[in-house]
């Protein structure tokens, strides 16, 4: 396996272990963070002996989002040229377009808003530990995030999903659980244990039943969260002096003071 800067890759036998590791900052993602995380999914795919794979974050979270100070750092000429404030590229994690549609479990605990609850809701199958918050952190800060309102309405959120898009809510992973949203809650220090257990269900089914499976399942919510990117993407929410203000508000650590334009 390859090494890289903000990920660890480690395979053991026919499971693949990737774990988010910028601790520091809650695991958020930059545009280097998110093309490593593809490169990994990507060797994971490609990989003959490997079958499902496990994704987690290091430290205190899965992944509190998109790094915020990165998005600030963007002059507004580049913010237009991307067409928003993340990469070009920096949009997916790899798992949108495979060859083989392996399964990739996420092991989720602390918090997972943002893109790391994008990360957590393309994967197939979700472990979280008790306690764990999940939400669209786009909402408090000036942008839409439609496309994950169309995943939570997708995967049983329903009128739930409206709540957090409109009011930038969180939900717990216990509130997750019956809307099907999650596949287990479990204490943390078991949250590792119970995605293997599940990975070993998997590796006694026929790889190709499953691949056809996790092909289908992640074809038909991509295509509506398609849709729903695309609808609000020429609003170009990006640019706007409320998207600023929020980025600026929690760099400063205050509450934002937004004026609708």
């Amino acid at each position: 396996m390859p090494s890289y800067e903000t990920l660890l890759v480690e395979r053991k036998g026919p499971i693949v272990y990737l774990t988010l590791n910028r601790p520091q900052v809650l695991n958020a993602m930059t545009d280097e963070s998110v093309r490593e995380l593809n490169d990994a999914f990507f060797e994971f795919d490609a990989d003959p002996e490997a079958h499902v794979a496990i994704l987690s974050g290091n430290g205190r979270a899965f992944c509190a989002g998109a790094d915020v100070k990165v998005r600030l750092g963007r002059p507004r000429e580049e913010v237009v040229k991307l067409g928003g404030p993340v990469g070009r590229g920096a949009g997916n994690i790899g798992l949108e377009q495979t060859v083989n549609w392996k399964p990739v479990i996420a092991a989720v605990h602390g918090i997972a808003t943002g893109r790391g609850f994008a990360m957590m809701q393309a994967c197939d199958l979700i472990v979280a530990a008790e306690g764990t918050r999940i939400g669209i952190a786009e909402v408090q800060r000036g942008l839409g995030g439609a496309g994950l309102w169309a995943s939570l309405w997708f995967w049983g959120g329903a009128r739930l999903a409206n709540e957090v898009a409109i009011t930038g809510r969180m939900i717990t992973a216990e509130e997750a659980l019956p809307l099907g949203l999650v596949n287990r809650v479990v204490p943390q220090e078991q949250m590792i244990a119970k995605a293997e257990e599940l990975a070993e269900a998997i590796l006694k089914m026929p790889p190709l039943s499953i691949r056809s499976n996790v092909r289908m399942t992640r074809w038909y919510v991509q295509e509506m969260a398609r849709a729903a990117s695309l609808y609000s993407g020429g609003l170009k929410l990006a640019l706007t002096e409320d998207f600023q203000e929020g980025v600026r508000a929690f760099i400063e650590k205050r509450s934002p003071v937004f004026h609708g334009r």
